[in-house]
């Protein structure tokens, strides 16, 4: 009888051993296919200095560790910057590098609850920020420095800095591509969510795209730009705010 159960179980037992090597096998995934990117190198190291566009300490954007060279990295970027009237705000809003002119809307009622009354204040509306307040531009550059596990856009272009003072982010852009590019990344996509009330930005969505690409150095079928409200919903749904998020992926240069 023992015999006889060996003799079942011995196929499943090489069966399974088998398999396990397979799965183990450093050559192959979990099931069974070629790895698309097998690194030539077991860290990646940057490969140029930052552009001169901006003058930045390099140093910030050295991390201790040594940046492995995946075939692909995603990064997540946010922003958001109070609006209010343009004489306190000192500055229009800009969004994607286009400065888009708008009037606000008075959405106020008896009760101070917000409600579309129909009536339309003269005052047109800026963005409170210390450098133009670009939500598109400082959330893409936030995310491909995630993407490179470097600091966030706040640490680099600090707030504190009279350098970035009223700044063209358009300089953050160019720096953040010539970080990209110095890892020996280029974009993969770029996944643009706009959030805000006011102003309107379908008309101008085009010209924000050209300016990504532009900057980047990348092509449309890589860049996309939605834009939605806030049912008004807290600051942004008040009119108060605008935000923006971006999901992003890099690709290895050399693919």
């Amino acid at each position: 009888m023992v015999h006889q159960n060996l003799k079942f179980l011995l196929p499943t037992i090489l069966c399974t051993s088998a398999v396990c090597a397979f799965v183990a096998s450093p050559g192959v995934n979990s099931v069974g296919l070629d790895r698309t990117f097998v690194p030539t190198a077991g860290k990646l190291t940057r490969l140029r200095s930052s552009s001169a566009a901006v003058d930045v300490d390099d140093d910030i954007l050295k991390p201790s560790y040594e940046i492995e060279p995946l075939a692909t990295r995603i990064g997540h970027g946010f922003d958001i910057h109070r609006m209010a009237p343009l004489e306190e705000a000192g500055q229009p809003v800009v969004i994607g590098g286009v400065v888009v002119e708008h009037k606000d809307q008075k959405w106020t009622d008896a009760e101070g609850k917000y409600v579309e009354k129909g009536g339309i204040y003269e005052t047109q509306l800026g963005v409170v920020a210390h450098s133009d307040g670009d939500v598109i531009y400082h959330s893409i550059v936030d995310a491909i420095f995630g993407a490179l596990t470097l600091p966030d856009i706040g640490q680099v272009f600090q707030d504190s800095d009279p350098r970035w003072k009223g700044c063209d982010s358009s300089k953050f852009m160019e720096h953040a591509y010539d970080v990209m590019t110095g890892y020996g990344y280029k974009i993969g996509n770029i996944d643009v969510t706009l959030i805000l009330e006011r102003p309107k930005v379908a008309s101008v969505k085009p010209a924000m795209k050209e300016n990504i690409l532009r900057l980047l150095h990348t092509v449309p079928g890589r860049v996309n730009i939605k834009a939605r409200t806030h049912e008004r919903v807290d600051s942004v749904g008040e009119l108060r705010s605008l935000s923006c998020h971006v999901v992003l992926t890099l690709e290895r240069a050399d693919e």
